[in-house]
């Protein structure tokens, strides 16, 4: 494979440092992918400890014959400046316009087929997927790894309220218990605040209400009835963070009558496609802090997926 550097969003307020990861085998033009980040701040690999899954999936895809493009998230690259305007920050400023200016500079380089551009969305990304897809992105399918249909806010108390994801003890234990009792009567009341009320109440993240309020708004689920796209739905068994009985199984549900829906679920693999390192036990850091890569497997389902659609 070739890698080359590329920067997005480069006449913007808001350039971020890049990856394009060509085939160095096969024909061109060569189907393509965006990566889209989850949730909070990372760079353009999806760094999380030791592992770094879009780097595994963007050189594992190369080899079957996919470019892709990866990037740092603007929360990563530019801090500062999001500190700024957090306050109002939505996902449209935070996610959705790079990706589609990401999409854009795969359509200007002759090496990719412009009408067989996909985006894969991972986790806060899966979520966002359809609505870039409308937004502007114009994709030719939508992958969606490890991602839910529910409510931000949703997730959010499971994963507040779920004790068992904590392994943290004594005055830790004790600290993220008293935020969880401040933060989550927060969260049942964003859809009935002011603007002003929302913008200065802080949850998960450093987020504002404001942006809870605008991912739910803007529903998934209406998103992917409204889709006509392919959609190639990925999910772990053993992820702990998204769920197969609220999330996978809603998205079967939500798409039930779509003939282009697929539906992969994966034994003991966890939410970034890896093997299962904590079994039973709830711990993103002992679960991501062990180096190891993306299933091959996982890759090679995606590339057979994307070499059976033609637009």
């Amino acid at each position: 494979m070739v890698e080359e550097k590329i920067v997005v969003g480069s006449d913007g307020e808001f350039p971020l440092n890049g990856m394009l990861t060509i085939p160095n085998n096969g024909d061109a033009p060569y189907p393509a992918i965006v990566f889209v980040h989850g949730s909070g701040s990372s760079d353009m690999d999806g760094k999380i400890y030791a592992v770094k899954p879009f780097r595994d999936f963007a050189q594992g895809l190369a080899k079957l014959g996919i470019v892709s493009i990866r990037y740092d998230k603007r929360t990563f690259a530019h801090p500062k400046k999001i500190s700024k305007v957090l306050k109002t920050l939505t996902a449209k400023e935070e996610t959705i316009e790079d990706a589609i200016l990401a999409a854009n500079i795969l359509r200007t380089d002759p090496r990719i087929d412009s009408g067989r551009i996909f985006v894969a969305g991972h986790s806060l990304g899966g979520m966002l997927a359809p609505r870039i897809d409308e937004e502007g992105g114009n994709f030719a399918g939508l992958i969606i790894l490890g991602g839910t249909p529910r409510r931000l806010e949703e997730v959010m108390k499971y994963q507040l309220e779920d004790s068992s994801l904590n392994t943290s003890k004594g005055f830790i234990s004790w600290l993220i218990t008293r935020q969880m009792k401040k933060m989550l009567p927060k969260l049942d009341n964003i859809y009935s605040m002011s603007d002003e009320e929302a913008k200065n109440i802080r949850l998960f993240g450093g987020l504002t209400a404001i942006y809870y309020r605008d991912m739910g708004k803007n529903r998934v689920s209406e998103y992917l009835k409204n889709s006509v796209n392919p959609i190639l739905i990925m999910h772990g068994e053993a992820d702990f963070q998204v769920l197969v009985d609220k999330d996978f199984n809603e998205y079967k549900r939500i798409l039930k009558d779509n003939p282009n829906a697929m539906f992969k679920l994966y034994p003991n693999l966890n939410h970034v496609f890896m093997p299962s390192v904590c079994g039973e036990i709830k711990s993103p850091k002992e679960e991501y802090s062990k180096p190891q890569n993306v299933a091959d497997y996982v890759i090679a389902d995606i590339a057979e997926w994307i070499n059976n659609i033609r637009r």
